[in-house]
């Protein structure tokens, strides 16, 4: 079983940076890709970014592309993601998932303008 975990979340100012943390534990991790996702109030959770197992390949939501980053260490079996310029609409609660079915507890973000 994979277990997830996330952190870093917290309250900053439009503009701001935030860098969120996925720890994970369980399965091999360095195989396993690992997608970001979020859930604003009244929202669908919805796609952010997502990293191979070997952090090669990334892809971006067109809504963060450019302003946010996914990294991965493997060594460290923890996912990255880092959040600059951060805007209003950022805020949400933020989860890491890993195939078929694993789910952080999520860490807000509240962005303020």
């Amino acid at each position: 079983q994979v277990r997830l975990v996330e952190s870093g979340g917290g309250a900053v100012q439009a503009g701001g940076s935030l860098r969120l943390s996925c720890a994970a534990s369980g399965r091999a991790f360095s195989l396993i890709p690992i997608t970001w996702r979020r859930q604003a109030p009244g929202k669908e959770r919805e796609f952010v970014a997502e990293t191979d197992w070997w952090g090669g390949k990334t892809s971006y939501a067109d809504s963060v592309k450019g302003r946010f980053t996914i990294s991965r260490d493997n060594a460290k079996n923890t996912v990255y993601l880092q959040m600059n310029n951060v805007k209003p609409d950022d805020t949400a609660v933020y989860y890491c998932f890993a195939a078929p079915n694993y789910w952080g507890q999520g860490t807000q973000v509240t962005v303020s303008s």
